[in-house]
């Protein structure tokens, strides 16, 4: 079944919250794996021409996933630590996210949001919904300032490539 991709990005200033859904075509063990092991992620995670490069990732209820967002000539690399707090396997998981230097210290000059991420298994489908939470509106709209839509729909769409390098 090939059908339409779904997207839907959506910004509640009043709740402090940005939902993202979305769907790809492919079963939901791969697309959970996809988000849960490290050597996936960093294949598809972030905007290009940016790379994610994993320095380690615990995944698991009190674990966490350091890893870095590096520019396209190395020279710049964004720190970013998430903090694993419940995981229902293949169903669901939930996280605190910070921006942080290379020693896992985590930025306050930049906004942490917690992330709940959710796995709906539809026949040859899989619904991703993915909640963003914040603390303070500021934080929220030094998100969408920084371009998270725009970085994080190139991300999924990177997904999608994966996938498709996937099938046989």
């Amino acid at each position: 079944m090939n059908s339409a991709i779904l997207f839907n990005f959506q910004v509640d200033k009043e709740n402090k919250k940005i939902k993202v859904e979305r769907s790809f075509n492919a079963q939901l063990p791969i697309i959970w794996q996809a988000w849960t092991d490290a050597k996936i992620l960093d294949q598809w995670w972030g905007p290009k021409p940016w790379k994610a490069k994993t320095v380690n990732m615990d995944f698991r209820e009190g674990g966490q996933w350091f890893y870095a967002m590096v520019g396209p000539d190395d020279a710049q690399s964004v720190w970013c630590l998430v903090d694993y707090k419940t995981i229902v396997h293949q169903k669901s998981f939930a996280a605190d996210s910070s921006f942080a230097n290379e020693n896992k210290e985590i930025n306050r000059s930049m906004a942490g949001s917690h992330w709940e991420t959710e796995f709906i298994s539809q026949a040859e489908e899989t619904l991703v919904k993915i909640y963003l939470t914040f603390d303070k509106l500021e934080d929220l709209e030094q998100y969408v300032q920084m371009g998270f839509k725009e970085g994080f729909t190139i991300g999924l769409e990177q997904l999608d490539e994966w996938l498709n390098q996937q099938k046989p």
